[in-house]
């Protein structure tokens, strides 16, 4: 059976105030195409499928329509929610998208509608539990695919047990595992942060502090691993244990390198295991620049990504170099820096008048002394406020 996973899709995240449903289209079209390429039978999304619980309806659109396209004709997909996503708003539409070979997965983990015939697709779900299913292609390869969406405070509430973290989430592990009386070939799907795993500036407050990080040893042994939760991918432990990542960078720290996994599940296991990588969107970089004029030029080298640009100054800056800063459309971010050369001696500001402490604050904090306008300025302020 040929699978794809991918995770964090993020649909409606902008960068800063950008807009990037654009970026977001062009990367899901990609992954149809690798799909198709790939001849992948059954696609997972490891949750965070928006990127908050309420989405913009210009969101939910890009969604759908996208997400009938990744299923085709032919494909399954099983999704399953996220820490950002709402699990209960999510799922509503099952009953709709199941007709449409897409499935979904929430907080509830119900078990999914058996496929009494094969219709136009070649792979089906033809058993399912809490938790788990599992999907048959049409050469009869079977594949056990257990669920845990992301663990959310009133999923736990509703529990009502003493039990740690940990120990609850080894509980709803094992409730999805029991399934596989056939000793399938299988899959384990989760939302969840496992400890050692390398966060982004693009994730919010992962593991509150490590209490809701996951050890590796505690994740079934299961033939392959598909996480969703951290945006940069990479394998955690040991055997077949991935986090996809995002299919687009969301922070200026993430990698460029994204991709989809693709792999074979036989009976022997995993096999032809690889990344594909994913070229669209625009990239994130950092750039620093000693100057105006230099940060201007080193924007127009960089016209098709997004930048965020450090800044070094001497003085603030013009009216007119702000406004051709913001002209330039790749710049997202600007950080200024200050340079101060001269380190100032200590000494009390008591007797200082009101033009010696505003020289010796503008020295140190631009490295220069002020223009005389600019002193003018501030002392007749002074002196008006004085007089008040």
């Amino acid at each position: 059976m040929r699978v794809l996973h991918t995770s964090d899709w993020h649909i409606g995240k902008r960068l800063i105030n950008r807009e990037r449903l654009d970026e977001q289209a062009e990367v899901l079209d990609e992954i149809v195409r690798i799909c198709d390429e790939e001849n992948i039978e059954l696609v997972l999304i490891a949750g965070d499928i928006f990127d908050n619980y309420t989405p913009r309806a210009e969101a939910e659109e890009l969604f759908f329509s996208k997400i009938r396209k990744v299923a085709g004709e032919k494909r399954v997909v099983l999704i399953i929610s996220g820490n950002h996503d709402d699990g209960v708003r999510l799922s509503a539409v099952a009953p709709l998208s199941e007709e449409n070979g897409i499935y979904i997965v929430g907080n509830d983990r119900k078990p999914l509608p058996i496929a009494k015939e094969w219709g136009a697709r070649t792979i089906r779900p033809i058993s399912s539990g809490k938790g788990y299913a599992v999907f048959e292609n049409q050469q009869g390869e079977k594949a056990f695919i257990s669920t845990l969406p992301y663990p959310n405070e009133a999923r736990f509430k509703e529990e009502k047990s003493e039990l740690s973290y940990v120990e609850q989430m080894q509980k709803w592990i094992a409730e999805g595992e029991s399934g596989n009386i056939e000793g399938l070939p299988s899959i384990f799907m989760a939302h969840i942060f496992v400890a050692g795993g390398a966060v982004s500036d693009g994730e919010r407050e992962i593991d509150l502090g490590g209490a809701r990080a996951i050890p590796v040893d505690v994740l079934p042994k299961s033939d392959y691993i598909a996480l969703g939760h951290l945006h940069k991918k990479q394998h955690m432990g040991k055997g077949h244990c991935y986090y996809s990542g995002s299919p687009l960078q969301y922070a200026f720290d993430e990698v460029a390198d994204k991709s989809v996994k693709v792999f074979d599940l036989v009976h022997g296991g995993v096999q032809n295991l690889k990344d594909v990588p994913l070229t669209s969107g625009k990239k994130l970089i950092r750039l620093t620049a000693e100057n105006v004029d230099t940060a201007l030029s080193t924007l127009d080298l960089y016209p098709d990504n997004l930048v965020e640009l450090t800044l070094i100054l001497s003085k603030p800056l013009t009216s007119a170099e702000s406004q051709a800063l913001a002209a330039k459309p790749n710049l997202v971010s600007l950080i200024p820096q200050v340079r101060v050369e001269d380190t100032l001696e200590f000494q009390s500001r008591k007797n200082l008048s009101s033009e010696e402490l505003f020289n010796a604050y503008y020295k140190a904090t631009y490295g220069a002394e002020p223009k005389e306008e600019l002193k003018t300025l501030f002392l007749t302020a002074m002196q008006e406020i004085s007089e008040e």
